[in-house]
This record gives C-alpha cells, sequence and structure tokens, in this order.
C-alpha cells in the first residue's frame, strides 16, 4: 500500500542493509520518505545507497564512541528527524546456546546492541525528535523487539534478556516523553525470512515466516497511526 503521507517525512533507520531493515528502506523510499540508515559494512552500505536514493551511513551500533557520529550524520542528512526505527539486532553466541554455556562477551555484545545501543542513539537524538514534535509533525521511535522478549525461549537467553530489556525500557520512555508529543513504540514483526533467522536456526523451513517486507508494511501503518492526525501539512503533502 502506497502512503503519500509518509512523503517528507524523515526517517531513520538501523540495521538497514538487510532483513526487516533493508525492507523498510526500500518502502519507505519508494513512498518519498526522507531517509538515512545505517549498517556496519560500507560495500553493503553503499549498495543500497544507490539502489534506494537513501542516505547511507557507515557504523555500528553496538560501539559506544560511533553513536554521537551516527547521529550527526542521521540529521545533517535528513535536516532533522521525525522517526527513529531502532532495528539493528544481535543474537548474541552462534550457535545458539544456553545460558550456562554462553560467554559473558556474547551477552555483553547482544545488549550492546539489543539495548544499550538503542538507548543511547534514541538519547542522542532526543532533541531532533522533541524539535519535530514541538513543529508539529510528530516524532516517533520504534524499536524492534520479538516474542523472545516474553517467551523464554531455550538458547536464546542473550538475545532474550536483550530483548526484553529493550521493551520495557521503550514502556518506560513513553510514559516519560509522552507529555513532549514523542511516542515510544515496541513491536514484534514476527518470525521473518531473514539471515538474522537463518543464522540462529539455520535448519527451520522458511516457507512457514513471514516476508520482511509484509512485517515492513505492518510497522509503517503502526508509525502513522502514532503520528498526529493531521500531518499533511507538516510534510508537504497537499491536502
Amino acid at each position: 500500500m502506497q502512503h503519500p503521507v509518509t512523503n517528507g517525512l524523515r526517517i531513520a533507520i538501523t540495521g538497514g542493509t538487510s532483513g526487516l531493515g533493508l525492507a523498510l528502506v526500500r518502502q519507505l523510499s519508494a513512498q518519498k520518505a526522507r531517509v538515512a540508515f545505517v549498517a556496519r559494512t560500507a560495500r553493503n552500505v553503499e549498495r543500497i545507497a544507490r539502489e534506494s536514493g537513501a542516505a547511507g551511513i557507515v557504523g555500528d551500533l553496538g560501539r559506544k564512541d560511533e553513536i554521537y557520529p551516527m547521529a550527526m550524520q542521521i540529521t545533517a542528512n535528513l535536516g532533522g528527524l521525525d522517526v527513529l526505527i531502532n532495528n539493528a539486532s544481535s543474537l548474541g553466541p552462534l550457535p545458539l546456546a544456553q545460558l550456562a554455556d554462553t560467554d559473558c562477551e556474547d551477552l555483553e555484545q547482544a545488549l550492546a546492541v539489543n539495548l544499550v545501543g538503542p538507548f543511547r542513539l534514541t538519547k542522542a537524538l532526543l532533541g531532533a525528535l522533541a524539535a519535530s514534535a514541538r513543529q508539529e509533525r510528530g516524532a516517533v521511535v520504534v524499536n524492534i523487539s520479538s516474542d523472545a522478549a516474553i517467551h523464554a525461549y531455550p538458547e536464546w537467553g542473550a538475545y532474550g534478556a536483550s530483548k526484553a530489556g529493550l521493551r520495557h525500557m521503550t514502556s518506560i520512555w513513553d510514559e516519560e516523553v509522552r507529555d513532549a508529543g514523542i511516542r515510544m513504540l515496541s513491536v514484534d514483526p514476527g518470525d521473518m525470512d531473514t539471515p538474522l533467522h537463518a543464522a540462529a536456526l539455520p535448519d527451520a523451513d522458511s516457507a512457514g515466516l513471514k516476508q520482511p517486507a509484509v512485517s515492513a508494511a505492518e510497522i509503517i501503518e503502526q508509525i502513522l497511526a502514532a503520528l498526529p492526525g493531521d500531518i499533511s501539512n507538516a510534510t508537504g503533502v497537499p491536502s
């Protein structure tokens, strides 16, 4: 479904070169949103930027010293920010392992990318989001969660614990910033046919999995529902 109302929305996406992130970059760019995406591998960032017309930024969400430059590049490329989608994820140990067999470094990596990274990037961009809210453009942060944040799946301990933390942090932050006009959403996109899922469960039958494009379209609907009721003037779309 095409959404002319996304025309002109300034949207940043982490983990934008594969899976759900790539599907979001492609759909939102096609819908004339102004998109900046972040990923770690320069070659992939350059390729997707050429394909989509979105602004590509090379960066690692799990590295503290890269967060502020990442945030600065996002706002410089977009001229502000209306929507942040924290999508980049780390499984922790591969192959998946029980907690007793999980190295501390693997747990730390999952927490760094899935919880601390989104916290740092959101905090760095909170001023830009608040400015957008004051301009009545709306401001939304989407944190990509998982059913592993709720259900205790054996061998998914590092990933599940980090996503559970992200889910609860999102709820608290939503309560704290709602009066400023900023919405924080935790979204479980479902089990998708992505490289991350294949890495976790290489023997899984992909026929029973959602396509990332379907989940991306659902997330876009949720973003639009969280924005102010009439944002056409703010995004430059005729009423």
